[in-house]
């Protein structure tokens, strides 16, 4: 690949993960309160560290179950931080002891493929039902981001959703900010005391564990592994442990919203052409940027994308997640567990798919472990 396309590939790649981060920030920043600055300014920086560390386009996302929880109104600011700060203590303790390494040992890897089987298919549904606010704009956009990628015009994707701003603001789905104030400016500190430290642990902590031990750690690292065999050295599960502990802890008390990596924006970042730690870099830099310096209107610049476009963006990305070469690739015995991981994840949550998946793994172990030795006696 020629340095030109090289470039090309990465700016597509660094907006990949954009219908994961946006739905979930804006609902922080519009609905919810959290000051626009600390939440760019915690995304931007966690974004360039992990493109500087990983070499690879990791991704970093909004934590989903704290997101959703957020939008019920039954967290302000200093619970949020709570939540960071105990998330992030727990996940450093996993990387720190190995535990996380014991834990990735443990599941067979027919209920990794369904975990990330059923994860892409909750992204892409997401993603259609985003697709359907403005049914017209979003299958345009879908439209033209399959055909463009399918003629490798890589850097086509970013101006594709400058198109989609355009053709909202036109259509009247959107509009943009009438004024942009500059003025720099840089988060303040939030020190949760014990009672919201007692509602994060009761409303967020123990939801969210779960899912980010299998999207933001397991899956991610397998997944790292398979778009990437010769670059993804550092990204193990015991790294991925440890940089959303550290990446919390440091940043939830400036008013970041909870983050972990994830499988889903990893798989976004090199559907749309990222291959290095430069995609999240550029992106990371481009929020530094945008909470320093535009915090003020940082919410309505970024609303002002449609999200029909978002969702266009979840249904190719949860696309590309749900049927990989791993899924594709696996023997039929493995299916059973592979398929009750995914129905549950998609139905229900991943601790429970986890859980369903590894319990079938195991009875069909049991089963052929019995069955040769019957045959062995006889």
């Amino acid at each position: 690949m020629r340095r030109g396309q090289r470039i090309a590939g990465e700016i597509s790649g660094a907006f990949g993960d954009l219908g994961m981060f946006l739905p979930h920030v804006l609902g922080a920043i519009t609905v919810a309160g959290l000051a626009p600055l600390g939440v760019l300014f915690g995304f931007g920086l966690f974004l360039v560290a992990s493109g500087l560390f990983y070499a690879i386009p990791m991704a970093v996302q909004p934590m989903k179950a704290v997101s959703a929880i957020l939008l019920t109104g039954q967290l302000d600011p200093a619970s949020i931080a709570a939540t960071g700060l105990l998330l992030g203590l727990v996940f450093l303790i996993l990387g720190l002891t190995g535990w996380i390494d014991r834990l990735a040992r443990l599941i067979p890897q027919s209920v990794t493929a369904g975990l990330q089987l059923g994860l892409g298919l909750s992204l892409a549904l997401l993603g259609l039902d985003l697709v359907m606010d403005t049914p017209w704009l979003g299958l345009l956009v879908l439209a033209l981001l399959l055909g463009l990628w399918g003629l490798r015009l890589l850097a086509a994707m970013p101006l594709v959703l400058l198109g989609a701003v355009g053709l909202g603001v036109l259509a009247g789905a959107t509009e943009l900010p009438g004024t942009v104030t500059l003025g720099a400016s840089l988060p303040s500190v939030i020190l949760p005391g014990w009672d919201d430290l007692l509602l994060a642990l009761e409303l967020t902590v123990l939801p969210q564990l779960a899912l980010t031990l299998t999207n933001a750690v397991i899956v991610a690292a397998a997944l790292a592994r398979h778009l990437y065999p010769q670059a993804a050295g550092r990204a193990t599960e015991r790294n991925l442990s440890l940089t959303t502990g550290l990446a919390n802890l440091l940043l939830a008390p400036l008013g970041a919203l909870p983050m972990c990596h994830g499988a889903g924006g990893l798989q976004a970042q090199y559907r749309f052409g990222a291959r290095t730690g430069t995609a999240p870099v550029l992106f990371g830099s481009l929020l530094l940027l945008c909470a320093v310096f535009f915090s003020q209107d940082a919410a309505a610049l970024l609303g002002a994308i449609p999200l029909a476009a978002v969702g266009a963006l979840l249904v190719i990305a949860g696309g590309d997640l749900a049927f990989s070469r791993r899924l594709l690739d696996a023997r039929p015995n493995c299916w059973p567990a592979m398929t009750t991981a995914a129905a549950l994840t998609l139905l229900v949550n991943p601790a429970l798919g986890l859980l369903a998946g590894c319990a079938v793994e195991g009875v069909r172990s049991l089963v052929r472990n019995r069955t040769a030795e019957r045959r062995r006696d006889g």
